[in-house]
């Protein structure tokens, strides 16, 4: 280089990266022991910590119907959690849900795009995971593929109070007439 030359210098503008708004709701199996319940939402909080993320709500939705059945089971327990961290949380989470047993589906949605993690209150209310109740056996119990086709005859409600004679003594006109026309009464 010459005396005379200037050196340009690039400046690169580091920009910190921005975190993202997700939320995930995983499903477990209905045979799921609370104890292990409560094991998996801590191993979940576990991995948000490790990645930096900021864990924002936890719901347990409890015991519901599936849409569609999954392997053998028409129900699962339904747990939603909100969250703020980096594309990377993500992965890791997803990945750690893949490997438990008791997890049988879970997705997750990116609600806003760039965010700021310290911008984010947290209520501690909010974070507490409601302990899984045992189930009870009604809800333990898959029905039988019998009942899933109907092939077996399932209670019926209570009978209707109806009046069959109202309808039998042709007295109290309820359908309008045998054939449709009106009755001589109608006419004046």
């Amino acid at each position: 280089m010459s005396k005379g030359s200037i050196m340009s210098v690039s400046t690169a503008i580091v920009e910190e990266p921005r975190a993202r708004e997700y939320e995930t709701i995983y499903i477990l199996r209905t045979t799921v022991n609370p104890d292990e319940a409560d094991r998996i939402a801590t191993r979940v909080r576990e991995i948000i910590a490790a990645k930096q993320g900021k864990l924002l709500r936890v719901d347990n939705w409890g015991r519901r119907k599936l849409a569609y059945n999954i392997g053998k089971h028409s129900r699962g327990v339904f747990v939603y959690l909100r969250y703020v961290g980096l594309n990377d949380l993500v992965a890791e989470l997803e990945r750690n849900l893949r490997l438990i047993d008791d997890v049988v589906r879970h997705q997750t949605v990116q609600l806003k795009h760039r965010v700021k993690i310290e911008e984010y209150a947290v209520d501690p209310a909010e974070l507490e995971f409601r302990r899984l109740e045992q189930p009870t056996p009604e809800e333990e119990q898959e029905p039988e593929l019998a009942q899933k086709l109907g092939m077996v005859d399932r209670p019926r409600g209570e009978p209707q109070d109806r009046d069959v004679e109202q309808y039998m003594d042709g007295g109290d006109d309820v359908l309008g007439g045998i054939d449709g026309a009106p009755d001589a009464e109608d006419e004046s």
